[in-house]
């Protein structure tokens, strides 16, 4: 049985995968409205979440989870922990828990419900071959790269990548217009250049419709650009990129934009 607390935008459609593969899954969420689409998604919701083989975390704040972190009562169970998360928060939370592994994702919501993300996890060895089946249930790679933050701060410049390119998409985007390219026809020109990634060309069909519905928030990538930039500084690694785009989702959210889609930055020139 697998118990997870933390039902929110990613969270819930990652413990769905894990019912709909076979497995029982018991959750809770502090939003009413969360635990009522959970239930109809086949999890038990309930706040008796002991007796669990694995236990599932994805919290929305790094304050969220030490607090949490400091009401579970383990026991035998396995802590998973999906969050995205400085290194020495992380570090804090197993001097509370106890050994745990780490395993935070890369992708958007619709891949979390199609089952595809990325996984990249750290911790013991024998705790991430424990959780690989269930990982796998709402994954299409669970990576293992070693004992204590690797997967941190993999996490963490993944996301780096991730806010740069809407960055310079923004630019790209400025450049092309002003030189006479139409904005439908400049996104197809980059979706079949060698700069379309997969994360562009998920981005390409909102961006021509201007539709900035949030799969992630700009408030939700300037936290994480928090994180980036304090991880560096502790690290001693310059991440001018890093620090620009953080100061430009600042101005996304001083401007009354931060619950939208965080690629709205690459239409915020043209």
């Amino acid at each position: 049985m697998i118990s997870w607390l933390g039902l929110g935008k990613i969270g819930l459609p990652m413990a769905a995968r894990l019912a709909k593969a076979g497995f029982a899954v018991k959750g809770f969420d502090i939003d009413p409205s969360r635990r009522a689409l959970a239930a109809e998604k086949g999890i038990d919701v309930t706040e008796k979440l002991d007796g669990a083989e694995l236990l599932f975390t994805s919290m929305p704040t790094e304050g969220a989870l030490v607090d949490l972190a400091r009401t579970l009562k383990l026991g035998g169970t396995l802590l998973v922990e999906t969050s995205t998360i400085s290194p020495d928060i992380s570090k804090s939370i197993e001097a509370i828990t106890g050994p745990y592994l780490r395993s935070p994702i890369s992708g958007s919501t619709a891949l979390a419900e199609a089952g595809t993300l990325t996984v990249f996890a750290s911790g013991p060895r024998a705790a991430f071959e424990k959780a690989k089946p269930a990982l796998a249930a709402f994954s299409k790679a669970q990576i293992w790269l070693g004992e204590r933050e690797e997967a941190r701060y993999a996490k963490l410049a993944v996301n780096l990548m991730v806010a740069v390119t809407a960055g310079m998409m923004g630019e790209a985007l400025a450049l092309a217009t002003k030189g006479g390219i139409g904005w439908g026809a400049i996104l197809d020109v980059i979706g079949e250049s060698a700069v379309g990634s997969p994360l562009v060309k998920y981005k390409l069909d909102p961006l021509k419709r201007r539709d900035f519905s949030p799969a992630a928030t700009n408030a939700l990538v300037k936290k994480d650009l928090d994180l980036i930039v304090a991880a560096a500084k502790a690290a001693g690694v310059p991440v001018p990129l890093a620090e620009h785009m953080h100061g430009v989702y600042k101005e996304m959210l001083s401007s009354g934009r931060a619950e939208e889609d965080f690629f709205s930055v690459a239409a915020r020139r043209p």
